[in-house]
């Protein structure tokens, strides 16, 4: 398929408005934040403290899923591009700009840019097809390894703990 006026202006809008994109290149499945920059989403990463997305290279091409910002349904399925923006062009410095303010808790925020021309890799991916089908099945990939932990539940004594010493304060 080729890619419409109409097409063109769902993946857009789709893309906007969503916070992550679904992205299938040639390793596995990656929900990637990203920021819409004239005609195409940009995406950056690859580096220490920052997203992976394997099997994307310069000159591939990837397959996209955008998920409602709302209800979290898969929108559109969108054949994209991939190019490699050079660092500190002016395509780069556009999209940068953008992505700048879609970083969130960034250990250097003031020198964050240096360190992402310096380290990291800026994907543009720009939409070529729309599939006429979405995908199958839940596009979940497995999470990366973390010494995160999940919340463990409270101890059983704890709300009556926190009960009593209301009391004794008068409230």
């Amino acid at each position: 398929m080729t890619l419409s006026a109409l097409d063109l202006a769902l993946v857009e809008e789709a893309s906007k408005k969503s916070g992550l994109i679904w992205v299938r290149g040639e390793g596995a499945d990656r929900a990637l934040w990203h920021a819409w920059v004239n005609g195409a989403a940009h995406v950056l990463g690859d580096g220490p403290g920052e997203q992976p997305f394997p099997g994307l290279a310069d000159g591939s091409t990837a397959e996209v899923t955008v998920r409602s910002k709302d209800k979290g349904g898969r929108l559109v399925a969108w054949t994209a591009a991939v190019r490699e923006l050079e660092p500190r062009g002016e395509a780069w410095e556009a999209a940068v700009a953008e992505l700048k303010g879609k970083r969130l808790n960034a250990p250097d925020s003031e020198l964050m840019t240096d360190r992402w021309a310096r380290e990291c890799r800026l994907l543009r991916l720009e939409p070529v097809a729309v599939s006429g089908r979405l995908p199958d099945g839940s596009l979940a990939a497995v999470p990366l390894p973390t010494q995160a932990t999940t919340r463990r539940a409270i101890p059983a004594g704890l709300p009556k703990l926190l009960l009593k010493r209301k009391r004794k304060s008068g409230r």
